[in-house]
């Protein structure tokens, strides 16, 4: 993977990968930015968030967990005057008819190997997830989760 940081002036930064994919970074107003996108550590927790969602979702299909839905929020502490987060936490919510441990074992495992949650871990920054599961009804055609 390749990244590229091009200043477009001020605070803003357009970063691209080598995909074609761009985001922009920027510092919010009251901090002289123009809040034309979330600054680079916000955009780490949004990473974060992405990840723990992908890594869920490949976990779960690898252990035949069906769900029809799941979001992840997430919320980091930053204690004033810090230069970075000192702790995140957060809910995957699912609405899934799979066992509740099941989809527990799949949380506990995707946050463990998620890499941008390793990257986390590794400076010392603990993300707790919790899950709170939706039940859905029976609807046609959906396969019951299996192990």
């Amino acid at each position: 993977m390749q990244a590229l940081g091009t200043w477009k002036g001020g605070f803003e930064t357009q970063l691209e990968d080598d995909r074609a994919h761009a985001v922009t970074v920027d510092l919010p107003i009251d901090e002289g930015g123009r809040s034309v996108g979330p600054t680079a550590l916000d955009l780490s927790l949004l990473s974060l968030a992405g990840c723990i969602s992908t890594t869920f979702a490949l976990v779960a299909r690898k252990r035949r967990l069906e769900f029809q839905g799941m979001s992840v929020a997430l919320e980091a502490e930053r204690p004033e005057g810090a230069a970075t987060f000192s702790r995140v936490h957060g809910t995957l919510r699912l609405r899934t008819r799979a066992n509740l441990a099941d989809a527990e074992t799949v949380l506990r495992l995707a946050v463990k190997i998620c890499p941008v949650g390793v990257i986390f871990h590794r400076a010392g920054i603990p993300v707790e997830v919790r899950l709170l599961v939706a039940p859905v009804g029976p609807s046609p055609g959906t396969v019951a989760a299996a192990r």
